[in-house]
């Protein structure tokens, strides 16, 4: 399995129209709405590396409104477990 993590620029305006497209595709598991530099971090899991090509590629940079994307691979993940641990505030 491999997961991707895209962010996405879109045009300010198509927003919300965008992340609705994105979330439609398959293989895409969670779009969410970000402040900062970027507009829409994208979730993306698949069974093999060909497939983020896919859906990134092939479908996600299509999507009108997107101007531009960086892909991420995840190489690790850790666990739920894990990741509340370490920002535990000491309940």
């Amino acid at each position: 399995m491999f997961t991707a993590i895209v962010f996405v620029n879109a045009e300010v305006d198509k927003i919300p129209e965008v992340a609705q497209q994105i979330a439609d595709l398959d293989g895409v598991t969670e779009v969410y709405s970000v402040t900062g530099h970027i507009d829409l971090i994208v979730m993306v899991h698949v069974r093999d590396l060909d497939q983020v090509a896919e859906v990134v590629s092939d479908q996600l940079n299509k999507v009108p409104g997107v101007v531009e994307t960086e892909t991420h691979i995840a190489f690790r993940a850790f666990s739920r477990h894990d990741l509340d641990a370490a920002f535990s505030l000491g309940d």
